[in-house]
Order: structure tokens, then sequence, then C-alpha cells
């Protein structure tokens, strides 16, 4: 078995917030925690954030960005049973993705799902932990809804489309381009709405169930326009803007929610936890995924030396899917 070894490369970011591959402490894992030996590592735009100073890690978490990894348990920290050192798995973690090693609770495990590659499957533990806890566990979509996602062509508009269409719901998303607007019929959308050329507020007004949104404030007022009677509104992105006016009547005439929700900062156990998070998305979405209904929808993938390049290419929004980097041997 290949032995660990005291440093290990990583991206790191300096005074300019410029990322940099460098040399730091290969981490421990301490008791309920594992050692991964890194495949892949899935960008998202919380790490964009981070990099700017606007989103920090939790406390004691490492600086190092990257929140969902796949590959291969390196080490067993005590108290750790139920899974073995050179098992494939992936993960849904706070922090430490872009690096050859990164520790994670068990409790944050998942296994790869049937039929999916080791590094495909690093596509999957972020968006699948947002959208199932957020889609499914908060707002109760049901089959017949209709759901609205904005941002169809990303990591969670992609994922989310799937999900919403093995369950039976009408799927509806906003876009910036034709291209993106294909694939995500290609994906299972039902209505595609070009936020360029076309209001969604305006074409959907008083339709929607749920509403999955990344923009945030500049989006708010026309989201309650579009939810219907009972409408539930989940806001996790701030694209647009911290702030937004709402219309209070329109919302309690159509005893509609709005809700908050992150992935990130929840506790790591007990009721709307990380690992009653990730139980469910093993329970009850893998077997989803492992029948083709739910699949990764990669972009591209870099090694990790390049991850400036992925990030820059995640915030040109010329992506449709997930940006993965390769830690490979760097």
């Amino acid at each position: 078995m290949t032995s660990i070894p005291e440093t290990m490369r990583a991206i790191v970011v300096d005074g300019e917030k410029n990322l940099v591959l460098d040399d730091v402490a290969t981490p421990v894992p301490a008791a309920g925690e594992v050692l991964v030996r890194i495949a892949a590592a899935g960008i998202n735009r919380a790490d964009l954030m981070q990099r700017q100073g606007l989103y920090p890690p939790p406390p004691g978490i490492t600086d190092i960005m990257g929140m969902e990894v796949s590959g291969t348990i390196a080490a067993l920290g005590p108290g750790v049973d139920g899974v073995a050192v050179g098992q494939e798995v992936c993960a849904l973690i706070a922090g430490g993705g872009y690096a050859q090693y990164a520790v994670v609770p068990a409790a944050q495990l998942l296994p790869v799902p049937a039929g999916v590659p080791l590094i495909d499957a690093a596509a999957l533990p972020e968006v699948a932990s947002t959208v199932w806890s957020t889609v499914v566990m908060d707002a109760g979509l049901r089959a017949g809804e209709l759901f609205l996602v904005h941002g169809g062509g990303s990591g969670i508009g992609t994922h989310a489309i799937q999900v919403a269409k093995a369950l039976g719901a009408r799927v509806a998303v906003t876009v910036g381009s034709a291209g993106k607007g294909e694939r995500a019929r290609e994906l299972g959308a039902d209505i595609v709405i070009n936020y360029r050329e076309q209001d969604f507020a305006a074409e959907l007004a008083g339709q929607v169930d749920v509403i999955l949104d990344i923009m945030g404030g500049s989006y708010l007022a026309r989201n309650v326009d579009a939810l219907g009677i009972g409408g539930r509104l989940v806001v996790i992105g701030m694209q647009g803007g911290f702030t937004g006016e709402v219309n209070v009547g329109a919302l309690i005439g159509k005893r509609a929610r709005v809700i908050g929700l992150n992935v990130r900062n929840r506790p790591l156990t007990g009721p709307g936890s990380k690992a009653e998070i990730v139980a469910a998305v093993a329970a009850d979405e893998w077997p989803l995924v492992g029948r083709g209904l739910i699949a990764p929808v990669i972009s591209t993938a870099l090694p990790l030396a390049d991850a400036e390049k992925g990030q820059d290419l995640l915030e040109s929004k010329d992506s449709v899917g997930k940006v993965l980097l390769l830690p490979g041997d760097v």
C-alpha cells in the first residue's frame, strides 16, 4: 500500500488573491474522520466567494478551497468503522478539496454511485446534497408540480433539472444563451426562458410551485410574482445581491414561503445536519443515479495547477455543468 507523504501539493491563495500551487502539510484524520487521496475535486461558486474573502470556511476548517471530492480512502482516524482503506468514495466537505489529500468526516462519505467513474463522481456530492436537501427535503417538491431553477446551465441547475424530472415534476429554467437552453432541454427541461430576452416572472406568473434561486436580492420580487398558491421559494445564492424588496401582500395572499438555506455551515450531526443530508442522498438519490435518471454533468476537467483557469471558466458562465480539478501526481 502506498505510504502517505508528510507534505502534499495544494492550491493556496496568496496576498494578491492569486491561486498558487504550493507544498503544505498533509492533513491527519482526527477521531471520526478519514483521509482521502483525491482523484478529482469540484469547483463551486462558493470557492470564488471564499477567494474574495466573502465566504470564509467554518471555524476549524482549512483555508484550502474545495467542497466536494472523489478518491480513495488512505487512512482511518480513531473510532471510524464501516469503511476501509482502499475503498473508493466521494464526499461532501467544508473545505480542503484543492489538494492531493483531504480529511473527511466519516458521516459525510458517500459511495460512488453505480455506473459512475471515480473521477466523474466528484461532480456529484455538493450539487446532490444542495439540491436534494433544498428542493426535496425542505421545499417538498412533488410529482406534477412546476419547478423553476435559475441558472439552468450551472452545476446546480443541470443537476436540479434531472432530480426534478426523476421525481415527476415539470421543469422550467432560466439560461443566458441558446446553447445552455438546448442542453437544459436535453436534460429534461420543459420550459426554457432566456433571461436576456424574456422576463421569467411574466412568462410564469402565478404558476410555479417551487423555485431554486441562486440570484438572491435582484430576483426576489419577481420570484414571488412567479409563485403560485402555496409556492416555495428557496434562496441558496446571492449572485444578484444581498438585499431586495418584496410585496408582502402578494406573499401572504399566495400563502407562499421564502426559505434561505445552505449546506456548508450546517452542523455535522443531528436534525438538519450534513450527516442527515448525506444519508438521504445515499438512500434516496443514488438509486436514481444507478438507474440512469440522474448523471453528473461535467464541462471540463483540468490539472490541479490550473485551478485559476477553472475558476475563471466558472466565473465567465461559459461552462455547462461542473468544472473539475485533477490532483494527479503534481
